[in-house]
């Protein structure tokens, strides 16, 4: 890896809990999502609350101290520092959160599509496969592929669907459409999409397998196909410097490639620990991307609040062999991208402050509280600030603070 000068810590581990906010944003009746608390409600929900230890020593339950995470108290001695980011951009997308994360705030509407996509799409999509397109309209992912998963074994056509968010998704079995070829689809379903007549986020593979309506399950050959930057994020600027990037999960897709050096794609959130464990083996410096999806797509788009809050008690436990085994100049950080409130009306995600803790073994001042950030830049803007590569204005680093 490159040599670099670091002004604080020499490697940078940030893990996205994808969709795990902290309670609703100031903006969170623009998306009609007035009382959404991803966090609050699964410790609700929980028998006994929720049991994140690690989390809750990093200082979790000390985010909101005055509304109580159920089972994360606030606690006396934080072993690291907390708050919570406003996100500013004007979607609630994955994309949206990770790229402010990374100093690429989305200042534009990407385009969405409530009644399904226009028919120039839809025979573009036809045309390029040789295939027909079903659905095409709003739905949950797992219920597409119950109601018309058999239809389209039968029949060999696409499962065109989207969500409240800029997405374009297409389902189909993996027996009946092998997955190069859906990857191939979607690849085109992209340059359909990149403007300038329609922006989109994302477009998303959805393969599934399984032999019928009761026992299709989707795959984890799920590809992103993102919306090339408008302008250079943190990524970008770190790479350029010479600082190493690493990247685990759908980062790569998110930001499909840009200022990458390594990879890994997950197959679930233990396997993306597993990465993270095999990055950390690395003698990096540099920043360590990770992306945790099943928070949001196994758990907050299925509205199954058992789930998530297992996932989070698994993720948990990873977390403390991650942080036994952390260099003095090593630095965690854990932020999220949104919310996706798995006790919300409706399957989409929801508007979120999203948490944001810090923690390095040689913290000088753990426990100080980060506040309310302006918006999620602040967490790229601090890590530019570690590696003294001059930023693009937008955030303002808290690396005094977590110093």
């Amino acid at each position: 890896m490159t040599e670099h000068v670091f002004t604080r810590y020499k490697r940078i581990l940030a893990i996205a809990l994808d969709s795990i906010g902290i309670g609703q944003a100031p903006d969170a009746a623009r998306f009609d999502d007035l009382g959404a608390d991803t966090l609050g409600h699964i410790g609700e929900f929980l028998d006994g609350g929720l049991h994140v230890p690690n989390m809750a020593r990093l200082g979790l339950g000390n985010i909101r101290p005055d509304n109580p995470i159920a089972g994360v108290p606030a606690t006396q001695s934080p072993v690291g520092c907390f708050g919570k980011m406003t996100i500013t951009s004007h979607g609630n997308d994955s994309l949206d959160g990770h790229w402010e994360m990374m100093c690429l705030p989305v200042r534009f509407e990407m385009a969405t599509f409530p009644d399904g996509f226009p028919q120039w799409i839809v025979d573009g999509l036809e045309a390029f496969s040789g295939r027909r397109v079903i659905v095409n309209r709003p739905y949950s992912g797992t219920e597409v592929i119950r109601d018309y998963g058999e239809h389209q074994m039968r029949t060999g056509g696409l499962i065109l669907y989207t969500s409240g968010d800029s997405v374009l998704q297409i389902a189909a079995h993996e027996d009946v459409i092998p997955v190069d070829e859906l990857y191939r689809i979607c690849a085109y379903a992209r340059t359909l999409i990149n403007g300038p007549e329609v922006v989109m986020g994302r477009v998303i593979a959805r393969p599934y397998v399984g032999p019928d309506r009761d026992h299709f399950v989707r795959t984890s050959n799920r590809h992103d196909y993102g919306l090339e930057p408008i302008e250079k994020t943190a990524l970008d600027l770190l790479h350029d410097d010479g600082v190493d990037v690493l990247a685990v999960g759908k980062i790569n897709d998110i930001f499909p490639g840009h200022g990458i050096d390594k990879g890994w794609r997950n197959m679930s959130n233990m396997d993306g620990m597993d990465h993270v464990d095999e990055a950390m083996r690395e003698d990096f410096t540099g920043l360590c991307f990770v992306n945790l999806v099943d928070f949001d797509a196994m758990y907050g788009h299925r509205r199954d609040a058992q789930g998530d809050g297992e996932a989070l008690m698994a993720f948990d436990e990873r977390l403390g062999l991650v942080m036994e085994t952390m260099h003095d100049d090593d630095l965690l950080l854990i932020p999220a991208d949104h919310g996706n409130d798995p006790t919300y009306k409706g399957t989409d995600h929801t508007r979120e402050f999203v948490p944001i803790l810090a923690y390095s073994p040689s913290m000088s001042h753990p426990g100080t509280s980060l506040g309310v950030r302006a918006t999620a830049s602040d967490m790229g803007a601090t890590i530019l600030d570690n590696f003294g590569v001059p930023g693009n204005g937008n955030g303002t680093s808290f690396l005094e603070a977590i110093s």
